[in-house]
């Protein structure tokens, strides 16, 4: 089973078409990866249908989601 990260770098990697290798834990998302806005939000989107489980959506705050 993969990793939190691996699922979220799978999802990174999607989303944005960059190379596996660009997605670190310190990669800036806007800097590095040269996201938009835009990128963000359908990336947040993303990790929420990723991560909801048994008919629970998980939802991501926008608090959280400027942390991310």
């Amino acid at each position: 089973m993969a990793t939190v990260f691996e699922r979220i770098r799978g999802l990174i990697v999607e989303q944005l078409g960059v190379e596996e290798d660009q997605v670190v834990p310190k990669a800036s998302f806007v800097d590095d990866l040269n996201a938009d806005s835009l990128d963000l939000v359908e990336l947040i989107m993303s990790m929420e249908e990723e991560f909801s489980q048994n008919g629970t959506t998980m939802e991501i705050s926008d608090e959280d989601a400027e942390k991310i």
